[in-house]
């Protein structure tokens, strides 16, 4: 006769709900030391933020999307905010960074006037400005990066000049008078059409970028058109825009249309033969430069040789990348780049790929 095995007693029985017990808090335990490291981690992180004026344009998103990896991988957490366009909401944004209490503001500004008091206080809370792309005028900031402006006007302007002869007539229509950066492109420009002997015949301000106002322009002055040989616009967008109502003229590809930025659509227009070219600013590098930058701001580290000096007197370390001018010749140096890939740039005229 088998002998029946005996019930647990209470002690083993004790030890066993002590394992249990024990086990299941040190699984709590190492899930709040995992939570509490990774808090330590997040805050021991260099924090940035970084207002874009707006993401209608196509080339802030690069900005945004190559900045935020750069500094990613350079242990830095990026806050990313749009203004909108707004002027108040920008202002609004950097009390929000200061009461954020980041290490480094980065700004694409819309106006600087309004901003000075706002850039003044966060410096005085102790964190570093970067004026990105555009400068603050008449504000201390601790570093400026951009593209060479003056530059991109001239690259414009010897492009028209290549084209056109002496006498003959263009339009700027150039972005609007609040950005610094409207008016060294123009500088640049106008001193090529005087070098060439080449009559502005008007210039058209756009009001915060929109490109409507571009298109609105050409329709308005349909007579105007008729007579003149070249148009400059700002950027890409002002340009698609005209170019969408020189079409309705019958005019697309029969004036000279030069622009900056190297859109995707610019490119597809280019080798449309409606747009003869843009200038190439390597987005890619100037975001970047300033993720490395903003970096070495914050750690004390940053040595830059170059200053520049606004029209108040200001003077700010300055970096500054070149752009390129880029047509149907050189297309390719956008495609081998990896700006855009050569499908979509041929994506309208697949024969030019044969």
């Amino acid at each position: 006769m088998m002998k029946k095995k005996s019930a647990p007693g209470r002690k083993t029985v004790f030890y066993v709900l002590l394992f249990l017990l024990l086990f299941v808090c040190g699984c709590g335990g190492s899930e709040t030391t995992a939570r509490e490291e990774s808090r330590e981690k997040e805050e021991r992180s260099l924090q940035i933020g970084m207002i874009f004026d707006n993401f209608i344009m196509e080339r802030w998103q690069r900005d945004r999307d190559v900045f935020v990896s750069a500094a990613s991988e350079l242990g830095a957490q990026v806050n990313v905010q749009n203004a909108n366009g707004s002027v108040e909401e920008q202002i609004a944004l950097v009390e929000y960074f200061i009461e954020k209490k980041v290490d480094v503001l980065v700004i694409v500004p819309i106006e600087a006037e309004p901003l000075l008091a706002a850039v003044r206080k966060a410096r005085e809370e102790g964190i570093r400005i970067i004026a990105y792309d555009r400068p603050i005028t008449g504000a201390q900031v601790d570093l400026y990066i951009s593209f060479d402006n003056h530059k991109v006007g001239r690259l414009m302007g010897e492009e028209m000049a290549e084209r056109l002869k002496e006498q003959d007539r263009v339009v700027m229509i150039c972005g609007p008078v609040t950005d610094h950066n409207v008016s060294e492109v123009e500088a640049g420009f106008r001193e090529i059409m005087e070098e060439s002997n080449i009559l502005i015949e008007d210039i058209y301000y756009v009001p915060q970028w929109k490109g409507e106002y571009a298109g609105a322009y050409v329709r308005q002055n349909e007579e105007l058109m008729q007579k003149v040989q070249g148009i400059m616009c700002g950027n890409d967008n002002l340009a698609g825009q005209a170019i969408a109502a020189l079409s309705e003229q019958r005019l697309a590809g029969e004036i000279c249309v030069v622009a900056q930025d190297a859109d995707l659509a610019a490119c597809q227009r280019i080798v449309e033969n409606t747009q003869t070219m843009t200038v190439y600013k390597p987005v890619e590098k100037l975001a970047a430069r300033a993720a490395q930058a903003a970096v070495a701001l914050a750690e004390g580290n940053l040595q830059e040789g170059l200053v520049y000096e606004d029209e108040t007197g200001r003077r700010t370390p300055y970096i500054c990348l070149e752009p390129v001018k880029v047509n149907l010749s050189n297309m390719e140096e956008i495609i081998e780049g990896g700006f855009h890939l050569r499908e979509d740039v041929y994506l309208n005229r697949p024969d030019l790929l044969e």
